[in-house]
Order: C-alpha cells, then structure tokens, then sequence
C-alpha cells in the first residue's frame, strides 16, 4: 500500500506548521505567511543504523579532564579589524553567518578577504554573475591567485565540488538562494534555509573547512529565515551603517570563539572597505570648528574607546507640537536629558524644536555620551561655543547628578592622548589618572557643569 501524503500549512516566517490555513500565523503573528506543504513518504530505514554508524571513540562518553586540549590555530584574514571581530582570526571548521542590509558592503568584505588571504578559496556565488564578480574584484585588486569562483545555488553540487577543491575557506553568497532538490519549497523559505545551513555545518566539522555564509535581513532588521540559522553557525557577525555615510561597522552577536563585545569599523571607498584602527581622529575632523551645539564624548565598544561629536539644534516651533529628532541617539534617553534640564535649570523646551545627531553615522547604546549630549544642549540653548579641547564623559542621572561609567582610566585616557586637555569627568571615588597631560575637571551635577561652562568660556 502506498504511503498517504498528508497536507499541511508553515509559516514563510518563523516556520510554524498548522494543519489547517490561517490569515495570521499563531506562533509569530505575521499575516498571510502560511504556505501550503506536503509530506514526503517517508523510506524504511534499518532501526540498527543509527546506532551502528558511529562506533568510534567519539561517540563514547569521556569525563571532562580526559578530554584533550590543543591549541587553537587561526588562520589570518589580512584583514585586522575583522581579525578583531572574530576573535584573533578565522577558527577552521567554524561557520561565520554576516547580515546587514543590500548594499552595506557584506559581499565586498568577503570578496576582498578571499583575494587577501594567501590560501585556496571557493567562493559561492548564487546571486551575481562570473562577469559582476569579476568587475569587482579588479576594482579591489586583490592577488590571490588560489581563489576560484562557482556560480551554483544547488547545495549538493556546492559540497561535491568543495570536497574535490578542499579549501581552506568558502563564501557561500548567500544563504538564502542556496537549494536542495529533496524539498519542494522555493529558495528562500524556512525549509530550505534550514536544511541547507545544516548540510554546510555537517560539511564545515568534518572537513575542518571554515565557511562564511552570507544573509539577508527582513524588514525588522533580523537575518532572514529561521531563527534556528543563527543557533547551528558557530559566529553572526552584523554589518551596521547607513550608506549615506562612509563608515561601516562589524559587531558580533554571537561568538563562540571569542567575546560578542569587539567592533570593527571600516571605510567604504572605490577600492572596498579600508579597515579604521584610529576612528576617533575622522570622527573629529571637524572639532576645532567655532560653532555653538557641539560637544565632544567618549563612548566604549568593546576594548576600543572612540571619541564622537555630539550636534544639537534648538529652534523655535514653527507647528504647535514641537519636533524632537535624534539620529545615532536613543530619542526616549533624549526626552529625559531634556526634562532634567528643564527641571534642574528651569529652561522651557515646549515650545522649541530639539534636533540631535552623533557624527560619522555612529549609533550609541551606552550612557557614557550623556554629559557631552547636556553640554550640547547647553551650548546650542545659550549660544555658547565650545573649545575643541573640551571632553565630556558621565552618565547623567534622573536627580540631575552625573556618574562614572565603565573604564573611566581608558576613556580618560584616550580623551588626554588625542589632546583633550580639559577633560569634564564625574566625582569618583577611586582617583582616574591621565596617562597624558590633562586637565580633570569634576562635575557633580548639571548646574555645576553650566556654572563651569559659563565661567571657562
């Protein structure tokens, strides 16, 4: 008797399976996502095989001191921001997923680092051309003559002729046009992209072959596919910037051979990305410029201290509602500097427009920035020019008072080294010492950082 195939219904989005169709899925919420599927007959399998295909000493339990250490070999990618990134260097076997949005540079990364690296490279590419890729690749000039290029989207093919070649790193470009013929689903859906990510994975361990997959983002700003993607790869590394700016930056989400803290920072040019490992000093071009609403910070990403430029513009309310706008700035941590300032200093926005952006396309997520972000407000508001030479650093608190933050010694630092010599800092039980020469002025609170500003300037 033939086997009976069932019909059933998944989610495009979260892969969510019902046996029956409905508008919205029950597990995400997305509408209209269910696709309509059918099971495949299913094929008699010897009940010994899986216990008799692996009798090695692998599958044997080991007590955690048996277990050997051996040290870990990485192989460099020529590349040191994004050395720094992973860890030291790419780890082989491990498979590294990098999202971000069209556009932002993810394929140039990896096409730039395949021609750099002097190792054998297969790089997969299943949404551009031989022609494209070749264009950009003599637009990066790179010289590795061991990197070979297939244009495949089948995964079985892909793994077939990874296996014959044995590099030492693949490029799968990308991820979510990669196929197999055992499903019926298009390229793209949650049961593709599973499979596929766990064929490559089975690939990468017992091949010792390092791989980077490529990945799409949806409009929420998650990778693409199922969230089981980002669980079977060893590292996801996402590509942030706006491709209004110049800068890039590579932050890691996950990493299982290193710390999810690190950044790299990249400029986008006409020869690819050019790795920044002193971003501070094209994040202050502009700070010598006499200008009211400018103020300099420290923010800490990682083990890197950068100094960014905070810009405020207050203008009068042309509408009856003011605008308040923050770009690279949490807007709700925006509405509270203003309601302590307005409170402790008894200054009136109602009736003011707020505008504020951090330069270089940067994006805070800490509140080191706070101090500098008041001094801004403060500037702009009273039409104060701030001094080049100034630095900010203090979180500010809903009682007006500011407080120290992580590694004060090493913003200090960084502050003195790129000649901040009057430099705005909390009062702080442990003493913070400038390796440099720099004046530490302490602030309390934020009237005693405008009585300081009005008499220093």
């Amino acid at each position: 008797m033939a086997p009976k195939i069932k019909t059933y219904y998944e989610c495009a989005a979260c892969g969510h399976q019902s046996p029956k169709w409905n508008g919205k899925c029950l597990n995400c919420g997305s509408w209209d996502s269910y696709e309509e599927k059918r099971t495949q007959p299913k094929q008699k399998k010897n009940s010994l095989e899986g216990v008799l295909r692996n009798q090695g000493e692998s599958s044997k339990p080991i007590a955690v001191r048996d277990i050997p250490v051996q040290p870990q070999v990485r192989m460099d990618t020529m590349d040191s921001e994004l050395n720094r990134v992973l860890g030291g260097g790419i780890v082989p076997g491990s498979v590294v997923l990098i999202g971000g949005q069209p556009g932002i540079g993810k394929s140039t990364l990896l096409l730039q680092t395949a021609l750099n690296m002097p190792a054998a490279i297969l790089y997969i590419s299943g949404e551009e051309s031989n022609h494209q890729i070749k264009m950009r690749a003599d637009r990066i000039a790179g010289q590795n003559e061991k990197c070979l290029v297939f244009n495949e989207t089948d995964i079985h093919l892909i793994l077939q002729e990874a296996e014959k070649i044995n590099p030492a790193l693949m490029v799968l470009d990308s991820i979510q046009t990669c196929r197999t013929s055992d499903l019926d689903s298009l390229p793209g859906s949650v049961a593709q992209i599973r499979t596929c990510a766990q064929l490559v994975q089975e690939y990468a361990k017992k091949s010792n072959v390092a791989v980077f997959l490529i990945g799409h983002i949806n409009k929420e700003g998650n990778i693409a596919g199922p969230m089981l993607l980002e669980h079977i790869v060893d590292t996801v590394l996402l590509f942030e910037g706006d491709r209004k700016f110049q800068f890039r930056l590579l932050r890691a989400a996950k990493n299982r051979f290193g710390n999810t803290d690190e950044i790299g920072i990249f400029d986008m040019r006409a020869d690819g990305l050019q790795p920044i490992e002193n971003p501070s000093e094209l994040f202050l071009s502009n700070r010598f410029t006499e200008v009211s609403g400018q103020a300099i910070g420290t923010l800490q990403e990682g083990r890197r201290t950068v100094l960014s430029e905070v810009q405020v513009l207050i203008n009068k309310a042309i509408f009856g509602t003011p605008q308040r706008s923050a770009t690279g700035f949490d807007m709700k941590r925006l509405h509270m500097v203003l309601a302590v300032i307005e409170n402790k200093l008894g200054l009136f926005f109602g009736q003011k427009d707020v505008y504020l952006n951090i330069a270089g396309g940067l994006k805070i997520q800490e509140t080191g920035m706070d101090m500098a972000v008041v001094a801004a407000v403060l500037s702009a508001h009273f039409d104060l020019c701030i001094p080049g030479n100034f630095c900010f650093i203090g979180e500010l608190s809903l009682s007006g008072q500011f407080s120290g933050v992580t590694q004060m010694d090493q913003r200090v630092n960084e502050a003195a080294r790129m000649g901040f010599d009057q430099i705005f800092v909390p009062p702080n039980k442990r003493s913070v010492k400038a390796t440099h020469e720099a004046k530490l002025i302490s602030v309390k609170h934020v009237e005693s950082l405008y009585h300081l500003m009005k008499d220093l300037l």
